[in-house]
């Protein structure tokens, strides 16, 4: 802390998931194996893609870079967690807490918008498959998945450069397990109600305008089900689009719960919870999903094992 006028906030603590010490231990190992999981599959299935020529289309395209975001967002998060499993002191200075503020939003920005990109893909694959190739060409891919990383460090800068020059002076406990706006939010000394309705208009726009392309997407998907006649073919449109729409689920519902609501409306502890969900546990979740009942995955891993040995 320094001494002025005001008593100015140079690190913060961060209280975690639960200050009761009996769990730490067991709560450390949990989140390790989940951490551990989460690298080791989508490092695998990024590993798998690539090397792979049967999986070098633009849906696989698109999942490869689902992955890496995860892989990425997942370790904003995890590191700091599991440290503060085993260890005292919980401080983060103030510049790695923003740092740490600015790379989640830009990676929770940057998955959401890839949802919506894999949805719009879903939809030119099944609605107009014969001008697939047409509509989905590499330069179109690549532009939509750099859109989505442009999105994401964005809208990351606008909210963060609107934390910066806020007054923190005390006090400086976080209640969280990592530095997120609501929780920071309930620290300054000023006024926050621009503070709170710029991050209710951004999440909420960004949220609700991916989720209608998605909705309105999988509108037209159903519809092109529909028309085919062979149980066969609607089964197999069917099965491309479960993977997409379980994910969707995943990180929109507890993602939504803690992001659409005003920080001075919203229950801190339920938002720990629910960011547990899409912060850890969907990017662990996300590979197997994609690889469960995939044909094309389960084939291409079976044939890299067999050239490995």
């Amino acid at each position: 802390m320094a001494q002025g006028n005001l008593t100015t906030v140079t690190q913060f603590i961060l209280l975690g998931l639960t200050s009761e010490p009996k769990l730490q231990t067991p709560l450390f190992v949990i989140f390790l194996m989940i951490y551990l999981v989460t690298l080791m599959g989508n490092l695998g299935l990024i590993a798998l893609i690539k090397t792979s020529p049967r999986l070098h289309t633009p849906m696989y395209f698109f999942l490869c870079n689902l992955s890496l975001v995860d892989l990425c967002y997942s370790s904003v998060f995890a590191p700091k967690l599991l440290v503060g499993f085993v260890m005292e002191k919980k401080t983060i200075s103030r510049s790695a807490c923003f740092a740490q503020h600015f790379f989640f939003l830009v990676f929770v920005t940057t998955e959401v918008l890839l949802l919506a990109v894999m949805a719009y893909d879903r939809y030119v694959a099944i609605c107009n498959p014969l001008l697939y190739t047409v509509s989905m060409p590499k330069r179109v891919c690549l532009q939509l998945v750099t859109g989505s990383y442009v999105g994401g460090v964005l809208n990351s800068l606008i909210q963060t450069c609107s934390l910066l020059p806020l007054p923190f002076c005390g006090p400086n406990v976080i209640n969280h397990y990592f530095c997120d706006t609501n929780p920071l939010l309930k620290l300054v000394c000023s006024d926050v109600h621009l503070n709170e309705l710029l991050l209710a208009t951004f999440n909420g726009t960004i949220s609700m305008s991916v989720l209608s392309i998605i909705i309105i997407s999988y509108v037209y998907i159903l519809f092109s089900i529909l028309r085919i006649r062979s149980t066969e073919g609607r089964h197999k449109a069917f099965s491309t689009c479960a993977s997409h729409l379980l994910t969707v689920a995943l990180f929109y519902t507890p993602a939504g719960l803690s992001h659409m609501q005003p920080g001075s409306k919203y229950s801190l502890e339920m938002e720990k919870v629910t960011a547990v969900f899409y912060t850890l546990i969907t990017p662990m979740l996300n590979p197997l999903i994609y690889s469960w009942r995939n044909k094309e995955v389960k084939d291409a891993l079976r044939k890299a094992i067999e050239m490995r040995y």
